[in-house]
């Protein structure tokens, strides 16, 4: 089944990201067909989209999903940077 999740980050609030968007199916394919609309990079991990699609919508992710995102934050923040 296809499922996705999209996090929203503030870093003025210096708070964990949060759930911003989530769903399967559809709703999995509208916000992976507006993040390339918007030229957002998609990242592809099963595991942690499993465990993001449990959580509320904005909902502050928990502790133990910290290293995971951390982990899509540096892989997004090296495509940024090759960009330029």
């Amino acid at each position: 089944m296809k499922k996705a999740a999209a996090l929203a980050f503030d870093q003025a609030t210096k708070s964990a990201p949060q759930v911003l968007a989530k769903g399967n199916l559809a709703i999995a394919e509208a916000i992976i067909t507006k993040a390339e609309e918007l030229d957002i990079p998609i990242f592809k991990n099963q595991a942690l989209v499993d465990a993001l699609t449990q959580l509320e919508l904005n909902e502050t992710i928990p502790a133990e999903l910290y290293q995971s995102v951390a982990e899509v934050f540096a892989w997004l923040a090296s495509i940024e940077n090759t960009a330029l």
